[in-house]
């Protein structure tokens, strides 16, 4: 329902609230003569952002190349290549659009990743939007194994439903994101050896700070499930909301690395600026606190199909041994 209200919302707002505000400012400050011209021209212009933000910039899709450089990381992982991709929102590359998604997973295996990670956000709203992507998620492969996690949107949350149907969805698309053959991580980690030496990669439940996001995550239980670990590890963690990192990861486990989505950098950028920028502190890229770091993810897809200087991403993080 929310959902479906946001998207009606900036219909009105593209529709019929920005032209009227562009009216109005038009008549404040052009000539008398000329303001409805001036309002026309100004709507005319808005309107051709917003097709270009559709049917350009929606399709745009950029590989990151990012290191991450750590004293804790094993001799033998020196190199490990790890391919993120987040906020797939695959109900979006539905009909002319499905080309999209097969091609971010044809640019994804290209890389010959080590591992491939998935920070969440699979679906719009339902599991149904999953099953006609099954076949082509299901392609994606890495020596080490494809790992993900759940987003927000994929607990369906934000459809009103029963308790007991909103239930079934969360087991139906947890079902089918093991159906593609990815280990999908929930409050979980796995160890990748190589040689002697290993790292986790670690898997954190949603924990948002924001209203109505779902805090299921639980960082003691991620690293102690399936086994404990005993020793101070690499740990590679994937938790969906950035806003976790200084909540819950870095006060209360020792993980190096955390990836993240959810914030698809606003799908919008101006110079750089995003106005996600106003509800969160950590929306793109790498951030350190001393020898810790966080990447955020952009993203791949969007709800709303709109990316205007902020293209899709597909990330390529390669772990480099302090020396």
């Amino acid at each position: 329902m929310i959902a479906r209200l946001a998207i009606l919302f900036c219909q009105v707002l593209i529709f019929i609230g920005i032209p009227a505000l562009l009216a109005l400012l038009c008549r404040w400050l052009a000539p008398r003569k000329y303001w409805k011209w001036a309002a026309f021209a100004c709507t005319l212009l808005l309107w051709g952002i917003i097709a270009y933000g559709v049917y350009v910039g929606f399709e745009d899709v950029e590989v990151q190349q990012v290191e991450y450089v750590s004293a804790d990381l094993p001799k033998a992982f020196d190199g490990y290549r790890i391919v993120q991709f987040s906020d797939a929102h695959v109900g979006t590359f539905k009909g002319s659009r499905q080309w999209m998604l097969q091609r971010a997973v044809d640019i994804i295996n290209a890389q010959q990743a080590d591992a491939i990670v998935f920070t969440g956000d699979l679906q719009n709203l339902r599991p149904e939007e999953l099953e006609p992507h099954i076949d082509a998620l299901s392609k994606l492969h890495a020596k080490d194994g494809v790992f993900a996690v759940l987003g927000n949107h994929d607990y369906a949350i934000y459809i009103n439903v029963d308790s007991l149907t909103r239930e079934k969805n969360n087991e139906r698309t947890q079902q089918l994101f093991r159906q593609t053959g990815w280990t999908l991580l929930m409050n979980e980690h796995r160890i990748v050896s190589r040689d002697s030496d290993s790292i986790v990669i670690a898997g954190m439940e949603n924990w948002g700070e924001k209203h109505r996001m779902p805090r299921k995550g639980d960082v003691k239980k991620t690293l102690s499930c399936p086994s404990p670990l005993t020793t101070r590890p690499f740990v590679v963690m994937l938790s969906h909301d950035p806003s976790s990192w200084r909540a819950k990861i870095l006060p209360e486990c020792d993980a190096q690395l955390t990836l993240s989505g959810h914030t698809h950098g606003g799908q919008f950028s101006l110079f750089g600026w995003s106005p996600v920028a106003w509800t969160y502190s950590e929306w793109q890229g790498m951030t350190y606190e001393g020898p810790r770091a966080l990447y955020v993810s952009t993203g791949l897809g969007g709800l709303i199909p709109f990316r205007l200087g902020m293209p899709a991403e597909i990330v390529v993080i390669t772990l480099k041994r302090d020396k």
